[in-house]
């Protein structure tokens, strides 16, 4: 058998029936869609397994002046930089785990200046956000199905917002999953401590 074409040159050539000019963010949410999907959920399934262990171990002593005042100007500029790299994603390097990691990071600088929760919100509203991602997946995969372009096959008008949403949604849970990961324990057991549900 001579040569065939390459994977990199079929990629670009249906970059355009996309809705993204990013080849890699095409590649993620287009070309391995189930892949990527799998992915958010053995995020998930780690968090579960993390909070299967018990009750977290306690908070770190609250933050000094200047920790305190550090974690003021960064948390914002990771929150920012985050919401930038999801936006631009969709035609440069970015994208929902870059974003996610991000979001994450910011859950971790909270938490080692004395916040016990991370700045996460209350529990139910955790369980929502972590499974938002896989869950938002799986209902746009459902949509394209009954449409009748087949579970992840975006019609090419709204591929664009479809992607947008999935990466929104995976960022939220991502951030949320990596925050929760780096607390550990029990959520509920966090909510009897802090009076927070």
């Amino acid at each position: 058998m001579g040569a065939g074409p390459r994977l990199a040159e079929q990629a670009f050539a249906g970059l355009p029936t996309t809705g993204v000019s990013n080849p890699v963010t095409a590649v993620l949410l287009s070309y391995r869609g189930y892949d990527t999907l799998l992915e958010l959920g053995v995020l998930l399934a780690a968090l579960l397994g993390i909070w299967s262990l018990g009750v977290a171990s306690p908070g770190f002593q609250p933050a000094g002046v200047v920790l305190s005042g550090m974690v003021r100007l960064v948390v914002p500029l990771l929150v920012l930089t985050g919401g930038y790299l999801l936006w631009v994603g969709g035609y440069a390097p970015g994208g929902a785990f870059q974003a996610g990691a991000l979001l994450g990071a910011a859950g971790v600088v909270m938490r080692l200046a004395g916040d016990e929760t991370a700045g996460l919100p209350g529990i139910r509203a955790q369980r929502w956000l972590i499974v938002a991602g896989v869950a938002v997946f799986v209902l746009v995969g459902l949509a394209t199905l009954a449409l009748g372009q087949g579970f992840l096959s975006y019609p090419q008008a709204w591929s664009k917002w479809l992607i947008l949403a999935i990466e929104t949604a995976a960022t939220v849970a991502i951030g949320t999953t990596l925050a929760a990961a780096y607390v550990g324990g029990r959520p509920w057991s966090h909510a009897v401590v802090g009076g927070r549900d």
